[in-house]
């Protein structure tokens, strides 16, 4: 061997060395802290500390290593930490190589213990009947706007808004050969459906095409059938052995989808938050504006504004909001008091770390 690459590699040797008894002392003082909060009531999960930890490493690294992979390993350290703990469940819109398992892992890291469900309705039920302690849901998507099933049934369940995280969404056209001979269908879910639609257009015009639950059932079905293609990312071609017959469909190349974290805890400020609203007002001339007037008069930015029916036949509206800062910060908490006085629906999902 090259005696300066075994020199590098054994400087490389006693280094993993040196890392395994620290992680190890890491982890020692992250049962303590399991014990202390144990002790006091307070949850294992703590999305505001973690976010901490993120920015702390991620701003003391100066290189080689990206900020992506920095992040990326210490979610995993800090799975591993919780699950020294306490393990968690994390219930999350399955089956296995969907976008929402992606979400859930690059949260929660691969120490926690997944429960796939089969709609989102699920997801809710499992965190809400306490099969799980966290559910991951699809919010919105940058190209498709929102996810209308998570807006209805965050209306009345009795979980929280704990964290978020985006994901990109990077869609292929698969099949069990990489051909469309023989194809008569594409499936996937209709958000997909939607995000592809122009390339569909274009270059498979005849092809049927048919929704589904998910992008990775569609993917499940189409190893199943030799005249089927899915639209899916890469976990599902893995995942179900299929061949990419088209790379990076979706008609926009940012195109990204983001999830929240549901929780029956709340999280505490870390510094860089959000707060997410559901409010409605009397139908009337001037009503929303009148609405919207304490955010501007105590100076919280408004960075996201989705109506939905009130379905309750009288054209009235839910109007989903999310703000800058955290609901125990001054200049929020005073609009929000404001807020909760003069809206005829008020409800705080919660406030939580930015995803950045």
């Amino acid at each position: 061997m090259n005696e300066r690459l075994k020199q590098v590699r054994d400087a490389i040797d006693a280094i993993d060395l040196q890392l395994v008894e620290l992680l190890n002392e890491r982890a020692r003082l992250v049962a303590e802290v399991g014990r202390i909060k144990q002790e006091s009531g307070a949850p294992v999960f703590q999305p505001e500390r973690e976010a901490e930890v993120v920015r702390r490493v991620v701003g003391a690294s100066r290189g080689p290593l990206p900020a992506s992979s920095m992040e990326a390993i210490y979610r995993e350290i800090m799975s591993a930490g919780r699950a020294i703990q306490r393990p968690l469940t994390v219930a999350y819109l399955g089956p296995q190589g969907t976008f929402s398992e992606h979400a859930m892992l690059k949260k929660f890291g691969g120490s926690a213990h997944s429960q796939s469900c089969a709609s989102i309705d699920e997801v809710f039920r499992a965190a809400e009947s306490e099969r799980a302690d966290y559910a991951v849901v699809p919010i919105e998507n940058s190209s498709e706007g929102a996810v209308s099933r998570s807006l209805d049934l965050l209306l009345a369940t009795s979980l929280f808004i704990v964290a978020e995280v985006s994901v990109p969404v990077h869609l292929h056209l698969l099949a069990r050969a990489a051909s469309l001979d023989g194809v008569r269908r594409v499936l996937a879910h209709p958000q997909a459906l939607g995000q592809c639609i122009a390339w569909l257009n274009q270059n498979a015009p005849t092809l049927e095409r048919v929704s589904v639950a998910s992008n990775a059932e569609a993917a499940r079905l189409a190893s199943l059938d030799p005249g089927v293609a899915a639209i899916a990312g890469d976990q599902a071609a893995v995942r179900y052995g299929l061949q990419t017959v088209a790379e990076l469909i979706q008609d926009d190349v940012h195109n990204r989808t983001r999830f929240v974290v549901l929780g029956r805890d709340q999280s505490q400020r870390s510094g860089n938050d959000k707060t997410s609203l559901i409010l409605s007002v009397a139908n009337r001339a001037g009503a929303v504006y009148e609405m919207l007037a304490p955010l501007a008069r105590h100076g919280v930015s408004m960075t996201r504004f989705e109506s939905r029916p009130a379905r309750n036949g009288a054209w009235e509206y839910h109007f989903f909001v999310d703000v800058e800062g955290h609901g125990s910060d001054a200049n929020v908490a005073q609009a929000l008091r404001e807020l909760q006085q003069s809206c005829a629906f008020y409800r705080c999902l919660g406030s939580y770390p930015r995803d950045a």
